[in-house]
């Protein structure tokens, strides 16, 4: 999520910069403000961007204190405008992510009057994080693990506005289990933390969810290729932590993944160009490779 302000005001290349190879690639943005929202998502669809999503679920303090995030979920109106001011700034597709509510709304009653006064705007897609935001008394963290899921709620959403694309998040492990709880029913599903965490399992879309049969390189050769990326991009920013730190589960569950996440780590100490710490970490998994 990028903030509103920042995109109108801050250093756009770095926030908003993206390489080709990432289409179809959506902007999230976050703000109350319509006017802001409208220039923000306008800045956004001139770089490019195939979608801009605002943000209706963050719980942090400092969102809350900027009245935008999930606390927005008690002014369903206010949403309304902000969606109108956007989707009239681009013709990209303007989308919403929300939660099921906040603190002590009543979910049941409330989110579906969220959602239909938001599409009376014309929102079409709602990706909606399948639990609640306790704003008073829960770390960002704990919002995203304490407060229960209910994915029952969604598909009444779906039950209830079936001409809407509703799209499941929250909690979803991988790709059978976001099967599972979409049940054939649901319009998508969003991955979060597991593809943070695990990003292989974002492999098995292509071919599950859309037919396709294009061949499926290994964690290795997306290590490889990645060095080339690492080098390219380098020359433009040459940060360390922002390109490494999204490959460190590359290898989760595999022989050699504890190893593979310390030598990236212990190499970023090192203060060295994102490319190099690639190669060392490469080369040790090569070694796991010759050995297994």
């Amino acid at each position: 999520m990028v903030v509103a302000d920042a995109v109108i005001h801050g250093p756009r290349d770095h926030l908003l910069g993206f390489h080709d190879v990432e289409h179809p690639v959506a902007l999230q943005i976050g703000g109350s403000d319509p006017a802001k929202l409208a220039q923000a998502t306008e800045i956004g669809a001139e770089y490019g961007y195939d979608e801009i999503n605002l943000n209706i679920g963050c719980p942090s303090d400092r969102v809350q204190a900027g009245r935008f995030g999930a606390c927005l979920m008690a002014e369903r109106d206010l949403v309304a405008e902000c969606f109108t001011a956007m989707s009239r700034a681009t013709d990209a597709e303007v989308t919403v992510k929300c939660r099921l509510g906040i603190d002590d709304q009543d979910v049941h009653a409330e989110l579906p009057r969220f959602i239909e006064t938001v599409a009376s705007a014309g929102c079409k897609t709602f990706i909606i994080h399948a639990r609640k935001a306790w704003l008073k008394g829960l770390s960002p963290k704990d919002n995203r693990t304490i407060p229960p899921i209910d994915y029952e709620l969604v598909h009444a959403m779906k039950v209830r506005f079936p001409e809407l694309d509703i799209i499941v998040n929250g909690q979803l492990s991988d790709i059978p289990h976001a099967d599972e709880v979409m049940n054939g029913r649901l319009d998508g599903a969003m991955f979060g933390r597991s593809a943070y965490n695990t990003p292989w399992i974002l492999t098995d879309v292509d071919a599950r969810w859309f037919g396709s049969d294009t061949y499926q390189p290994s964690r290795l050769e997306i290590a490889e290729r990645l060095i080339g990326y690492a080098e390219a991009q380098e020359k433009i920013d040459p940060s360390t932590k922002a390109l490494i730190r999204h490959i460190m589960g590359l290898f989760s569950g595999e022989v050699g993944a504890r190893i593979w996440r310390r030598t990236l780590s212990e190499t970023m100490a090192t203060k060295v160009p994102p490319s190099h710490v690639l190669r060392a970490g490469v080369a040790v998994m090569q070694d796991v490779a010759r050995a297994a």
